[in-house]
């Protein structure tokens, strides 16, 4: 499996990157309700939440579908990983927009989840992207 990724070091930023979707989607999607009072949302936007968590589970899954089944593992996946990393880039620029210029829904709890964890998703994926580029643009 390490060959699949470059390298232990491709591996792990895959895991961890993946890991961090799947604790977004449980919470969106299964502990909605934890996560809305967390961020004093109204239940009634439970479906939107939901909706929110969707692509993370559909990504977590394809993930774990390209480490687990995949024969050709990472092989030819260049549309996957450029999406995740558009993905990610945009709830940085959103989140970025929402708490810092447009300050809508601004809190002490959302100021720095919002942007840091976008933030990180974006350099890992970032650099999943470089540094797969060999196997996934074939």
């Amino acid at each position: 499996m390490i060959e699949k990724f470059n390298g232990i070091v491709y591996l792990i930023i895959f895991v961890v990157h993946f890991l961090v979707y799947a604790v977004y989607a449980f919470r969106a999607i299964v502990g909605t309700k934890g996560f809305m009072d967390q961020y004093n949302i109204d239940h009634s936007a439970a479906v939107i939440t939901r909706f929110f968590g969707a692509p993370f589970v559909g990504s977590f899954l394809m993930a774990l579908y390209i480490m687990f089944v995949r024969d050709g593992g990472v092989n030819g996946t260049w549309a996957f990983f450029n999406l995740v990393f558009v993905q990610n880039l945009m709830y940085l620029i959103f989140g970025i927009y929402t708490i810092y210029i447009n300050k809508l829904g601004h809190t002490e709890k959302t100021n720095s989840e919002g942007v840091i964890a976008a933030g990180v998703l974006t350099i890992l994926s970032a650099i999943l992207t470089y540094g797969l580029a060999d196997k996934i643009y074939i």
